[in-house]
């Protein structure tokens, strides 16, 4: 019984769909324990107060991922541009109105519900499924650059930069997948290279001109001095020498109430802590299934803005995650980005879930047209014009 609704309602990879559930367990544990004496604290020794908030976040976010995934993934290729126009008013609203926390104007708050809201999250999906779309229309037009990549450069340059005013590990991160996109779908080297000195040129200047020159400055120093050591770092190397092997177990951590953002940027120090190394590798295994099973769904997608609408976004996700899990072991500055999946936020999870949601409609209308080719289904209802 639980089978077929199972088959019935989650269609695609359903590989995935397992790991995105080990995730969501694995979360809830680790949140629910890196801020247990927060809640205590400040939610007058409501221990459960961010459990139950975070749960239902999660489910937010599976929800998301469950219609996103209904959704036929041609649709995106026109929802994309609308997201972009609709994304840069957006996010230069945030850097002037937006609401300041930690010294920068990342959320803006939506009236009446008063929730906050995170523009970049929207945007660099957009900016993704946006690149997806025009790279497989202009495939034969590459070469063509005035007609086939200056409308993608744009777009690229200017949505980065603009989230650079606030967040620059956010800009770069999103800049770097950009390139990568065009790299795989065959833009000519010459033209990465243009746009590679143009996104150096406009970042430079939003990080001049934003808020954040002063934070990467000193961040990118404290990294490269051998003598100085952040305090977030410390406290990280603590979590992790204590550790060990096989952790001290769930909810046993102690640097949880030292260590400055142990449920979001630091949960990965959290997870090696309570869980040893063994959890730690369990964890990046589980980010290196999750890319593989993109990868899988891009070389059985069905046409290009399918395969690279899936990479684009399983890169996106894989990247930031090894980048926060780099920084909590001492690889890389810290950054200040979530742990995908696993991090406790809002409208992270939500976009989140969007995103692998849309990986799980390529799977799935993908194996759907295989299906139907070899005559072991009946065909659907007309699916949209092709993007």
């Amino acid at each position: 019984m639980i089978k077929e609704w199972l088959q019935q309602n989650l269609k695609g990879d359903a590989v995935l769909w397992g790991i995105v559930f080990a995730f969501s367990l694995i979360s809830v544990a680790v949140v629910y324990s890196a801020t247990g004496t927060l809640a205590y604290k400040n939610r007058d020794g409501n221990t459960e107060y961010f459990l139950f908030k975070h749960s239902s976040l999660i489910l937010l976010g599976l929800g998301c991922m469950w219609v996103a995934h209904k959704v036929h993934y041609r649709y995106y290729s026109k929802l994309s541009l609308v997201a972009l126009i609709l994304s840069a008013p957006l996010l230069i609203v945030t850097y002037f109105f937006g609401s300041n926390i930690n010294e920068a104007s990342r959320w803006v708050t939506i009236p009446v519900i008063e929730l906050t809201f995170q523009p970049s999250d929207l945007a660099k999906l957009a900016l993704i499924s946006y690149l997806a779309s025009m790279l497989s229309k202009k495939q034969q037009e590459l070469q063509n650059w005035k007609k086939s990549l200056v409308p993608m450069m744009v777009w690229t340059v200017a949505i980065c930069g603009l989230i650079a005013l606030t967040n620059t590990s956010t800009a770069v991160l999103l800049f770097l997948t950009c390139m990568l996109l065009m790299f795989i779908g065959r833009v000519p080297f010459k033209y990465l290279a243009s746009v590679v000195l143009i996104g150096i040129v406009v970042g430079g200047t939003a990080l001049a001109l934003g808020q954040r020159l002063d934070t990467a400055v000193s961040r990118v120093e404290d990294f490269m001095d051998p003598d100085k050591t952040a305090f977030q770092l410390e406290q990280s190397y603590i979590a992790i020498a204590t550790g060990g092997i096989v952790g001290k177990g769930p909810g046993n951590s102690d640097q949880r109430d030292i260590l400055p953002h142990p449920y979001s940027d630091f949960i990965y120090a959290i997870i090696l802590e309570e869980y040893g190394l063994i959890g730690g590798v369990a964890v990046l295994f589980l980010y290196l299934a999750l890319l593989y099973r993109g990868l899988v769904t891009v070389q059985k997608s069905n046409g290009a803005f399918a395969g690279l609408l899936s990479a684009g976004l399983s890169f996106s996700l894989v990247i930031q995650g090894m980048i926060n899990m780099g920084v909590a072991v001492g690889l890389g500055p810290i950054t200040g980005l979530p742990l995908p999946l696993l991090s406790m936020g809002g409208t992270s999870l939500i976009f989140t879930g969007i995103s692998l949601g849309i990986i799980l409609s390529v799977s799935r209308n993908d194996e759907q047209l295989k299906q139907e080719a070899m005559g072991i289904v009946n065909s659907p209802v007309k699916s949209p014009v092709n993007a």
